[in-house]
């Protein structure tokens, strides 16, 4: 079978497990990326996340994570959805924890399309990633053509716009490889602007890390520092303004995965529901869901920040 054909069958049948975007990439070192990451690493955007420094050689080689790795099979899967909470004063979590734990979700699909692929081609060597190893996603998914990596630095694409989560199959398969795509963010600056802890560089396309709502939320296991007082947005699990403001999502379309539905819990909370949540609500409310990964002491010290500001804003009134 020649490789433009390997290539579409495999797409065809990633469509069928329902992935929303398909393309792959030659498998070799990403000299250029590798740079990008150990300045970024240099200048500390990331934080408490020191396991971004661990494994830099297989971030930026994929045949060290599978030797004899030919290929790299970059997929997005759909979570985008129009539900929102009841309470405008509720605190927020982000869109893509309403339901199931992703990484579960996923790498089950991702699974059942590597051994159909294993089906069709014999003795594959390949591993499956879903935001667990360490994998460059967004620069994989940008070299296999699934869009382009915007100035909030995020993968974009020019017709599904960005709520997607991204994932990966490498493998020691020869395909028919997909060329990048164009940058069409232009003189936009939606997401700079937006961003209420500057956490996005004045030109773009440069994130630091340590300032993200989502690090603080999600990855800080200290206190969340009182710079950040007052620019959370009310924000207690991530944060999705700048692909809010983005006008390449005009184009998200509803999900149709069963798993991924909002939890209707969720979207009637309360903002006092929030603020008297005990641990085991938490553990009930938020069972096989990426929410655990905050644990209760977590979530609890964000919502406290919250009402910690909330408290002096009225008492400045």
């Amino acid at each position: 079978m020649h490789f433009s054909d390997r290539s579409f069958l495999i797409k065809s049948k990633a469509k069928e497990h329902g992935f929303l975007l398909c393309g792959i990439a030659k498998a070799e070192k990403m000299d250029d990326e590798a740079h990008r990451l150990e300045h970024w690493l240099n200048q500390h955007y990331h934080g408490e996340m020191s396991y971004m420094a661990n494994h830099f050689d297989k971030r930026t080689d994929p045949t060290l994570l599978v030797p004899g790795a030919k290929s790299v099979i970059s997929l997005a899967y759909n979570y985008f959805h129009e539900e929102k909470p009841l309470d405008v004063n509720a605190p927020k979590i982000s869109m893509y924890a309403y339901g199931k734990d992703y990484h579960k979700v996923v790498r089950k699909k991702l699974e059942k399309l590597l051994a159909e692929i294993q089906q069709h081609f014999g003795d594959v060597a390949a591993r499956v990633f879903v935001d667990s190893a360490p994998v460059l996603e967004r620069d994989w998914a940008k070299r296999s053509g699934l869009g382009w990596v915007g100035k909030n630095t995020l993968l974009i694409n020019p017709k599904k716009g960005s709520y997607f989560f991204l994932c990966e199959i490498i493998l020691d398969l020869e395909l028919q490889y997909d060329a990048p795509i164009s940058d069409y963010c232009g003189t936009c600056t939606r997401c700079i602007d937006a961003c209420p802890t500057d956490a996005i560089s004045p030109n773009g396309y440069l994130l630091d890390g340590s300032k993200c709502i989502s690090y603080l939320t999600i990855e800080l296991k200290n206190e969340i520092p009182v710079e950040f007082q007052n620019k959370m947005d009310n924000w207690i699990f991530g944060c999705d303004i700048c692909q809010q403001v983005c006008p390449w999502n005009r184009f998200s379309a509803e999900h149709d995965e069963p798993e991924f539905l909002p939890n209707p819990e969720l979207i009637t909370m309360t903002k006092e529901a929030w603020q008297d949540m005990t641990e085991p609500v938490f553990d009930k409310l938020f069972e096989g869901s990426a929410v655990k990964r905050t644990k209760f002491a977590g979530l609890k010290r964000n919502i406290i920040f919250l009402d910690l500001n909330w408290m002096q804003q009225n008492h400045r009134l």
